[in-house]
């Protein structure tokens, strides 16, 4: 049995001594290698996906959650809130919920996705739409918490980020040290944030080395490419539609001492990419797609010459969590009657 993630990090993770124990076995996702897409990018490199869907609730918050509930667990906390745009809300609650804790959770109204939201549900969670953005809803969960002895668990709280940066320390061990490219969806930027501090910290520890980091973020959701806040954030993308990120300074500063930097792609090229992680046999929300579209814009551009490097790329949340695109383009199934010879030609036809 795999070790919590917590009590295998644990001497590198900067918690209370009060923090408790609460987990659903997440962390361990696997390192996917893709040689197949390596080759289509001109081949002399490595490349894999580390593959965060795998969590528990079908995303990278998992980590973070694990801590932050259990760090208010631990000081008495009864209730726990975030704003989300859905795999946060999905994760506060399935957390709270193996606490014995209230969650409440704030998103923005009809622009959250139903597979994110029904997770928020089906763990018990208090759901409430307003009538504003992510940002309007990050903005009233702190003006709460500070009124009340409520826990803040988006990643405003720094206890998110210490779970989140297990992730780097994973990365290492399977490779033996960093990779010399990481790239990354980037919408309110804790987890850029939080990949950048566990390298860093692996390295000074075990001289892992340090990657470039590559952040990337919807063109109609790009606040950190574009110098100033979105104030209506628009794209496919649901996870990082998010105009005014808790964490970018941080995230600009992260791909700064990196050596790296945050660009955005446009939701077409997120949606292909997102179509050929498919055809490898991993299937991703849009925004998991957005780090590794970046990646092979910048590659297409010569931008980023890979030859002899290794790269991974980070694919924060299951195409579950976000199957609305894939459910409107869905085709409907031709019905064929139970006839042997019927199925045979069909099988046998020739693809188009």
């Amino acid at each position: 049995m795999t070790q919590p993630l917590l009590q295998r990090y644990r001497p590198y993770l900067d918690l209370p001594e009060h923090t408790q124990l609460v987990t659903l076995s997440e962390g361990n996702t696997p390192l996917i290698p893709l040689p197949r897409l390596a080759e289509q990018l001109g081949g002399g490199f490595e490349l894999y996906v580390k593959y965060e869907g795998l969590n528990p609730t079908g995303s990278f918050k998992d980590r973070g959650m694990t801590a932050a509930i259990g760090e208010a667990v631990g000081r008495g906390a009864k209730t726990v809130i975030c704003a989300s745009t859905g795999n946060t809300a999905a994760s506060a609650a399935a957390y709270a919920a193996r606490a014995g804790l209230k969650a409440v959770v704030l998103i923005p109204q009809g622009k959250v996705a139903a597979g994110k939201l029904a997770g928020a549900v089906a763990y018990g969670a208090q759901v409430l739409q307003i009538q504003g953005s992510f940002d309007d809803a990050l903005h009233l969960v702190v003006e709460l918490c500070q009124r009340h002895p409520i826990a803040l668990v988006n990643s405003l709280n720094p206890y998110r980020l210490e779970g989140q940066k297990t992730a780097a320390f994973e990365i290492c061990d399977v490779l033996g040290a960093a990779p010399d490219w990481l790239c990354l969806p980037v919408g309110n930027a804790g987890n850029i944030t939080s990949y950048w501090m566990g390298f860093r910290q692996y390295n000074q520890l075990q001289q892992s080395g340090l990657p470039r980091i590559l952040g990337v973020q919807a063109s109609g959701a790009a606040p950190l490419v574009l110098g100033h806040p979105v104030e209506h954030p628009e794209t496919v993308a649901t996870a990082i539609r998010i105009g005014r990120p808790a964490r970018g300074e941080q995230a600009l500063q992260a791909a700064e001492e990196s050596g790296g930097r945050i660009i955005a792609v446009s939701d077409e090229q997120i949606l292909a990419m997102q179509k050929t992680l498919a055809s490898e046999g991993i299937w991703v929300e849009p925004a998991s797609a957005a780090g590794l579209a970046g990646f092979a814009a910048e590659v297409e551009a010569g931008r980023i010459q890979p030859r002899g490097k290794r790269v991974v790329a980070i694919c924060t949340g299951h195409g579950l969590k976000d199957p609305d695109i894939i459910v409107k383009s869905m085709p409907t199934p031709p019905q064929i009657a139970v006839n042997l010879a019927l199925i045979e030609e069909a099988v046998l036809a020739p693809t188009i």
